[in-house]
């Protein structure tokens, strides 16, 4: 009789070769299975493309709200300081306070008003806004937009600047005349007749946004001041008031003129920085002023565009959980179909945990292989959906996402790693869910009704 006694075979552990080697097995399906393959494969095809749509709306969806933000903002400033009574005739040094402050890039003086724009085709309403050439030199995107004409001796020249789209729709071109008519010209004893000027084209920009590109005019600031009659003429000091007898000359030399502003657009460092930003630019000046910010401005319109984008979000997560569904629906028939298979594993020493874990690899194993597809496809897309716009544009002859009613020349696109991750992340999430029924449904197979299927 032997000492020794028959060592006993050790099961495998979870997560094992044996398992992985199942699994792989069960992917690969056999002439008569080819039905079942046919569900894998369209399960793997709708997690595909659900992760690579979802990545490429979310990534264009950013690339609006970026481009529109930076336009917006580039043009229209952070914040706006508007006096809270009286006029605004302390503006240079309002600007040089909150220049001041830490965080703040500049303070831009400006003046505006709504006016009557007329060439030599058409007439339209235009917002007209003033601005010195200091400012001017610090609004890049605006400086940078000349397509005809220039900025040089802006503060000194007699002309205006206007949009492409604009210029177009009233017909006219570099040195043509504009005639500009604001309805609250001057009292008199009639009632109160409209402000007419009449001054050349000097400059034609493209910002690339409709909105500003058709309705916006602008002017010298101190000829915007004049126009909208922002001024007040104050006796000098240590003089006294003219008589009635004095001449012009007397009248003029007694008095100086005050111009006066709309207000002051601030350009901070972190626009998202909106609390702290407006108590230190208040802190800053010295008498009561309305600020009003970015997010208040155009909160209907950004509230929207994030209303949007979590609704596309929840829309397009719905492909992969139909692709999810998908996954239970073939891994139900694999179970039903590998029965028998799973019953000689059972009497073989397979554990219930084991065959859960092959069930639930051989499912999870497709959403995986899925979900990597869709984000190369989805980054790939994403990354040239410009050139791709352009290029089915111009192979079917019309027009996809028209500048008109997207408020930009291209379709832009930002990629932001921690949406893409949560779209992967939800992607393995829901597929690995979808395999934990039909997995413990096979773990759960009695070995003997297996063996009678």
């Amino acid at each position: 009789m032997s000492d020794t006694a028959p060592i006993a075979a050790k099961a495998p552990g979870p997560f094992s070769r044996f398992e992985f080697l199942v699994a792989g097995r069960y992917l690969r399906a056999r002439r008569k299975e080819r039905f079942v393959s046919v569900i894998a494969v369209l399960t793997l095809v709708g997690v595909v493309l659900g992760v690579a749509t979802l990545i490429v709306v979310m990534s264009v969806m950013n690339g609006f709200r970026t481009e529109l933000l930076g336009k917006i903002l580039g043009l229209n400033g952070h914040f706006v300081v508007q006096p809270v009574n009286g006029g605004f005739a302390d503006y240079n040094d309002a600007a040089v306070r909150l220049e001041s402050v830490d965080g703040v890039l500049y303070a831009i003086p400006y003046v505006e008003g709504q006016a009557l724009a007329s060439g030599t085709s058409s007439a339209t309403g235009v917002v007209v806004r003033g601005i010195n050439e200091a400012s001017l030199a610090k609004l890049e995107s605006l400086r940078d937009a000349a397509v005809l004409g220039g900025w040089d001796q802006w503060d000194v020249g007699q002309g205006l600047a206007i949009g492409q789209r604009l210029a177009n729709r009233l017909g006219v071109t570099i040195g043509d005349n504009v005639t500009i008519i604001n309805p609250n010209g001057t009292m008199t004893p009639f009632g109160r007749t409209p402000a007419e000027r009449t001054m050349p084209v000097n400059v034609i920009f493209d910002l690339g946004m409709p909105e500003y590109d058709s309705f916006y005019v602008y002017l010298p600031m101190q000829e915007a001041q004049v126009y909208f009659k922002l001024y007040e003429d104050r006796l000098k000091p240590g003089l006294e008031m003219p008589s009635v007898m004095a001449t012009d000359e007397e009248i003029d030399a007694a008095y100086e003129r005050a111009y006066q502003a709309s207000g002051v657009e601030v350009f901070v460092r972190d626009p998202d920085d909106i609390g702290g930003m407006r108590d230190r630019l208040q802190a800053s000046l010295d008498r009561p002023f309305t600020i009003t910010d970015w997010q208040q401005r155009n909160a209907t319109f950004f509230s929207a565009l994030q209303v949007e984008r979590v609704v596309m979000f929840v829309i397009l997560s719905l492909i992969i959980l139909v692709a999810a569904f998908n996954i239970i629906a073939s891994l139900v028939m694999l179970v039903k179909d590998k029965g028998p298979d799973i019953a000689i594993l059972r009497t073989m020493g397979a554990t219930s945990g084991s065959i859960l874990r092959i069930f639930s690899m051989t499912g999870f194993a497709i959403g995986l292989v899925g979900t990597l597809l869709g984000l190369g496809l989805g980054l790939l897309v994403a990354t040239y959906v410009e050139p791709i716009r352009a290029t089915v544009s111009g192979l079917l002859n019309i027009p996809i996402f028209p500048p008109e009613l997207f408020l930009m020349a291209g379709l832009p696109s930002r990629i932001d790693p921690s949406e893409v991750t949560l779209v992967v992340l939800l992607s393995l999430g829901l597929t690995f869910l979808a395999t934990l029924y039909p997995a413990w449904r096979a773990a759960r197979l009695d070995p003997i009704e297996g063996l009678h299927q």
